[in-house]
């Protein structure tokens, strides 16, 4: 079996909220191969959650850090420089819009709401990598997460949908301005999986049915499957000649044109 030792590489993990969230089933197997990982965390009320769960891992740095102030940013990244001495990989797995965006016709998206999606969703990303950068000497891997309604309409999603295509537009846009650095940028488009996030929009439950039922695999993913995933395209060996991409886990969903039944047999 191909082996994969991360043994004194670092990594910064941002949005584990709990044992479901995928960016957890991310740094799972990045803490198993042996890499040293810091966890950010936005809240007071996150941090004692986040201690238990990372307990058994090889020392790791928990820190406090708001996405949407840049003078937290900065002292987040002068953490991470200080506790790790360097980085090699980034998961970004953050996004917000507010709760009304999900309630009402994407037609009624206010300033506001358009403002604060972007900000915390999308640009987020372009402000991690900023101070990322030059932590990452030799080289490094960027991996975010995003999502089909993205590049289709998945109603109630709404604001959030057009603000992940935001995202997904930025890892193309950082892994050419990365690249000559030998920083990697991609994302994952994960299917629906049953996170804390994910319940609180309208229509979930009927949308983790339809997505079971329809895809190619006639089933759902699990969080598992996408942190396989996010390893193989954080660690060099595996994931190393690719950059720019937004790769599907989603049992083959995101690829159907048309749903029509089928015999089975």
């Amino acid at each position: 079996m191909f082996q994969v030792d991360l043994s004194g590489k670092k990594g910064l993990v941002m949005g584990v909220a709990n044992q479901r969230s995928i960016a957890w089933a991310i740094a799972q197997p990045l803490a198993q191969a042996g890499a040293r990982l810091a966890f950010s965390y936005q809240g007071d009320r996150l941090r004692p959650a986040l201690e238990k769960l990372t307990a058994d891992l090889d020392r790791p740095v928990l820190l406090e850090a708001d996405v949407t102030d840049d003078a937290a940013l900065d002292r987040l990244f002068e953490q991470v420089g200080e506790e790790l001495g360097g980085l090699d990989y980034l998961v970004h797995s953050i996004g917000y819009a507010p709760a009304a965006t999900f309630e009402r016709p994407f037609l009624h998206t206010t300033r506001d709401d358009w403002r604060v999606a972007m900000d915390v969703s999308a640009y987020s990303l372009v402000a991690v990598c900023q101070r990322a950068a030059p932590l990452m000497t030799s080289g490094g891997s960027v991996l975010t997460l995003t999502y089909l309604a993205a590049e289709r309409v998945v109603p109630n999603y709404n604001m959030m949908g057009v603000a992940k295509a935001a995202l997904e537009a930025s890892v193309r846009y950082l892994a050419y301005d990365l690249g000559p650095q030998g920083v990697r940028v991609n994302a994952i488009s994960a299917g629906a999986v049953r996170t804390i996030a994910a319940r609180s929009i309208a229509g979930f439950g009927d949308m983790y049915s339809h997505a079971g039922s329809l895809s190619m695999l006639r089933r759902n993913i699990t969080a598992e499957e996408v942190g396989a995933m996010g390893f193989a395209l954080l660690a060099e060996p595996l994931g190393g000649g690719v950059t720019g991409e937004t790769l599907y886990v989603d049992a083959g969903y995101h690829a159907i044109g048309m749903f029509l039944p089928r015999e089975e047999g």
